[in-house]
């Protein structure tokens, strides 16, 4: 294999294009500026992938207020096998094909094409965004009941800022310190229900399990809360060029954070439902706490409202990083302007976390089901296009080098991206029109946005560049996409 001689100099690709995504993909040498940091190893990566994804319970108590007991459980040990693990599998395949910042916005880049990438960038980012929007939300609905002004008005609003200025300090302080936060978290935020799980053994009815009504489903909820739980297994590709060794531990994490994620929903659900009445009206944010009042008393429920509280923390701070280290990644190939590629004194992309953090403060307004339908309906755009991405690869280059590899044909990754196809489709049918039609004005800022960058390009308005370790093609490839 070809390798870059460092001593020599290259001969950069035309700016803002992705002429170099498979380099590093294929043995390329990674910057040595950045080898002063710390990368990240499997244990903290189990747990970002954890908190991109889950979190912990908090959030599925609508999936029983819109269909019962049994189609809540069901959901949740169905639907990983219909979404959770396929796109698992494909973000451990690409993301070990492609292991540099910027993640699905390179898988897309590649098969599609640099201006399709930057769309996928821009959906994906924004879902991101919007997504984190929510944990402040979250956080302060677990705890308005022990703190009553917490429910709305100016607190509200300086809650929400304090909040999101101090997790986005942390951010910036290193992946490694979220890393090792996200494990300490982790084990903080599941404990309480383990502890439930066991004071409510006497008081478990079976019976309350097979609750089903299914002339009064509310399936627009119902899909949006699963998929909204179940999806973002694709996140932690954007900074995979922080992992320590993403070959191996890339799809190892994924694994066991896949099996850390289903458990830490299905059990709460089960001891939720189980051990008392189930009366749906009331299963909306933060029902746990009540629950864990029932069952254990006030100590027992200030144990869960703290733990939700760290609990959506962590998600905030999993979620900072993912959206930060893609808007560098996409620096470094330059589709966004040279400054997004900065790194602070501890290695995190410092423009990105300011902007991140800036979309967060300004989404905070929108309640909980509309942030979860907006960010669902934008990160279907997204994920419909890494399907045909991934497809396209296989395709196309059948024999480029894959790490790791799904173990099907063509035929058998076609036939995979079938089912979750229909269902991000499905979702998108079901949401509101007002989410609709806010998301489609998203999608179309995006389709112009990237020839206003192009144009701003061409008259220096900003500075584009791309990063040396960038600046090859991989010989699995038989060309680049923007060089025949």
């Amino acid at each position: 294999m070809k390798q870059r001689n460092p001593t020599t100099k290259q001969t950069s690709p035309m700016p803002g294009h992705s002429g170099a995504s498979e380099y590093t993909a294929l043995g390329g040498e990674s910057s040595p500026k950045l080898e002063k940091f710390q990368k990240v190893s499997i244990i903290p990566l189990v747990f970002l992938i954890f908190y991109e994804v889950s979190g912990g319970p908090f959030g599925v108590e609508d999936s029983v207020k819109a269909a019962g007991p049994l189609l809540a459980l069901l959901g949740f040990l169905i639907f990983p096998l219909i979404w959770s693990i396929p796109e698992a599998l494909i973000t451990a395949e690409m993301g070990t094909m492609f292991p540099e910042n910027g993640g699905y916005v390179v898988w897309v880049s590649s098969a599609l094409g640099p201006y399709w990438g930057f769309q996928q960038g821009w959906m994906k980012w924004l879902s991101g965004v919007i997504d984190n929007a929510l944990y402040p939300v979250l956080f302060l609905d677990y705890l308005k009941s022990a703190v009553p002004d917490l429910e709305g008005g100016f607190p509200r609003t300086v809650a929400v800022l304090v909040l999101t200025l101090a997790l986005t300090y942390m951010n910036y302080r290193g992946l490694t310190i979220v890393g090792r936060v996200a494990i300490l978290l982790g084990v903080i935020s599941l404990l309480p229900f383990v502890v439930m799980g066991l004071v409510a053994i006497p008081d478990l009815k079976p019976s309350r399990w097979l609750m089903v009504d299914l002339d009064n489903v509310d399936w627009g909820l119902y899909l949006n809360t699963l998929f909204w739980n179940l999806n973002y297994w694709d996140s932690i590709s954007t900074l995979t060029g922080e992992v320590d060794n993403p070959s191996k531990t890339l799809p190892r994490a994924l694994f066991y954070a896949l099996i850390l994620v289903v458990l830490g929903y299905f059990f709460p659900l089960l001891i939720g439902t189980g051990a008392i009445p189930v009366e749906r009206e009331l299963w909306s944010d933060g029902y746990f706490s009540d629950i864990a009042k029932i069952l254990g008393g006030v100590w027992l429920r200030s144990w869960v409202q703290a733990a939700s509280a760290l609990s959506n923390t962590g998600m905030f701070m999993a979620e900072m990083s993912s959206d930060s280290f893609q808007l560098l990644g996409m620096a470094e190939r330059g589709m966004l302007p040279e400054f997004f590629a900065k790194r602070s004194r501890y290695g995190t992309p410092l423009f990105g976390i300011l902007f991140s953090a800036s979309g967060v403060i300004m989404l905070s307004w929108l309640s909980f089901q509309e942030i979860v339908a907006a960010e669902n309906f934008l990160y279907c755009f997204g994920m419909i296009m890494e399907f045909v991405a991934f497809v396209k690869l296989r395709v196309k280059h059948p024999a480029a080098s894959r790490p790791y590899r799904i173990p099907v044909g063509t035929v058998g990754s076609i036939l995979m991206c079938i089912p979750p196809t229909m269902l991000l489709l499905m979702v998108v049918a079901l949401a509101p029109n007002k989410v609709m039609g806010l998301s489609l004005v998203a999608v179309m800022i995006g389709l112009v946005l990237e020839p206003c960058l192009r144009y701003a390009e061409k008259r220096r308005w900003f500075r584009f560049s791309i990063s040396a370790n960038l600046q090859d093609c991989g010989p699995a490839f038989h060309q680049c996409n923007d060089h025949p």
